[in-house]
């Protein structure tokens, strides 16, 4: 969840008192100020991270790519003001032209922090489709395969009321728009299980999906943080195979098509949405290593939102993810047998 403005005041004030060489370190940690040379090669899964956007939306596919990453999100606006940045014509040309140069895809973009198309507080729900529409409208022109939303609130009302009005909610601001034939698809994101949250669980992922599907094209994004916070139990070894059954049997793995990597600062249950860099939090390395090399995700990207706290600490969970992908049984790595190829295909 964003910060409150008190909290963004605070911080601000504190990065003013920093003396110059604090200030030049924090401005380091865009990649494209401190990577030299040729960068890591990608690996057999597409793994990436959110990228930065300053400079031109383009710039986001440019830092991926000198992360090692091959697919990557962005955020198309500000995610934190409802009046939209413009987007020129050119920006996302350029977005086009680095992803076809490097190879780089699927991009997803997240929407909005701001958005709550099950509110109901009729001003705040009528700006959030206005806005809603305008996230789908960004993704369109700037080609994204995806684009993901958090559910939203459903305060004020039952949860079944706010699932059925985030379906309509969404198929209004679509209206018009062919998702279809640009090759859009909007994957719903579960959440950390806040009281009033929709999306808290598999079911309730899958209940909005069987909403949606006679509207738009849809799929799934899983967040491994919101997972474990939730209440699902991702790090044994018992509970991880249970926790995929149950996600399995409601959303379906074939529809996940993101994975959101984030390790997490507090415990399973605890229902705090605090992300961690992979392999330092509470769910740890094992958890990634079985999802990254688990065959019924080999069609998905996985893309780490971890803090940026130091520079290169993008660069560092991008390479832990790759670092878990057992390369001998890669999907398509020459030393998959062929027995394993024929039985994929």
């Amino acid at each position: 969840m964003p910060p409150g403005e008190p909290e963004r005041k605070r911080r601000t004030l504190k990065q003013t008192q920093l003396g110059a060489p604090e200030r030049k370190r924090l401005s380091m940690k865009d990649v494209l100020l401190w990577m030299e040379g040729e960068p890591p090669k990608p690996g057999p899964r597409r793994i990436g991270i959110h990228t930065s956007t300053a400079g031109g939306v383009g710039m986001a596919a440019e830092r991926a790519y000198r992360l090692g990453a091959n697919t990557f999100q962005i955020f198309s606006s500000s995610p934190r003001q409802w009046r939209p940045q413009a987007l020129p014509s050119a920006q996302c040309d350029a977005m086009r032209d680095l992803r076809a140069k490097y190879g780089i895809g699927p991009m997803a973009i997240h929407t909005s922090y701001l958005v709550n198309l099950a509110s109901a507080t009729e001003e705040f729900h009528r700006k959030s489709v206005m806005a809603f529409r305008g996230e789908l409208q960004r993704a369109q022109a700037l080609c994204a395969e995806y684009l993901v939303l958090h559910p939203g609130s459903f305060r004020g009302r039952s949860r079944e009321e706010g699932l059925e009005l985030v379906a309509r909610s969404i198929a209004e601001a679509a209206t018009g728009l062919d998702l279809e034939k640009s090759n859009l698809r909007i994957l719903i994101e579960n959440t950390a299980g806040a009281e009033f949250s929709l999306g808290g669980s598999f079911d309730q992922v899958a209940h909005l999906l069987e909403y949606l599907r006679p509207v738009c094209p849809v799929g799934a994004c899983i967040d491994t943080c919101h997972t474990h916070v939730s209440g699902y139990d991702i790090v044994s070894e018992a509970g991880w195979h249970r926790t995929m059954q149950k996600l399995d049997a409601t959303i379906g793995l074939r529809n996940v098509m993101v994975w959101h990597c984030n390790d997490a600062k507090d415990p399973c249950g605890s229902r705090r949405d605090r992300h961690e860099h992979i392999g330092e939090g509470t769910i740890g390395l094992e958890a990634f290593r079985r999802l990254l090399n688990d065959p019924r995700t080999e069609h998905a990207a996985f893309i780490a939102e971890t803090p940026i706290e130091e520079p290169g600490d993008d660069l560092r969970n991008v390479a832990t993810l790759k670092s878990l992908v057992n390369v001998a049984k890669a999907p398509g790595s020459s030393e998959e047998s062929l027995e394993e190829q024929q039985k994929r295909a």
